[in-house]
């Protein structure tokens, strides 16, 4: 499985160790595809073609920048992608695993609303993600040949047909 991501992106590095580990554990082989700019993207991707079962892309800001680059590509070699917003999957994406966007933003906002009525921003609890969303396309899937287990689909939280 190849993996893309922006070694300018701090937590793309973090996310990158722990998608090796888990690849580790699976018995499953990475091949990592350091991005410093959107000019990257084209001739990695074309390096990889012959070697890669599967890429996952590491969120960043220049990945979702970019999502067309990526996706249109990776549909010509028949190449599925994961991502990790569903916005990648209404774009072309297989699929995609990951935090969800209007909760987060939501509770960004109950924490202005908090600030504006007085909380000190540091007596305020981090919190991390609570609600994730899993999202297939179909599409997707018909155009690379790959059939979706009923069990998958029953999983997730949107199918796009």
């Amino acid at each position: 499985m190849a993996i893309i991501f922006d070694v300018g992106f701090p937590q793309s590095a973090l996310e990158l160790a722990e998608a090796q580990a888990g690849a580790g554990t699976l018995g499953i082989e990475i091949a990592p595809l350091e991005i410093r700019r959107a000019e990257d993207i084209a001739p990695a991707l074309e390096a990889l073609k012959p070697e890669a079962d599967a890429l996952y892309v590491v969120g960043a800001p220049l990945m979702d920048a970019n999502r067309t680059r990526i996706i249109e590509p990776a549909l010509r070699t028949r190449l599925p992608t994961i991502f990790s917003n569903r916005y990648a999957v209404r774009a072309g994406a297989l699929m995609s695993y990951g935090a969800n966007f209007t909760d987060l933003f939501r509770r960004a906002a109950e924490f202005v609303d908090k600030i504006l009525r007085g909380a000190k921003p540091a007596d305020i609890p981090v919190e991390q993600p609570t609600k994730f969303d899993f999202v297939i396309n179909l599409t997707t899937a018909k155009t690379l040949g790959i059939e979706v287990p009923q069990t998958l689909l029953a999983r997730a939280d949107e199918v796009i047909e």
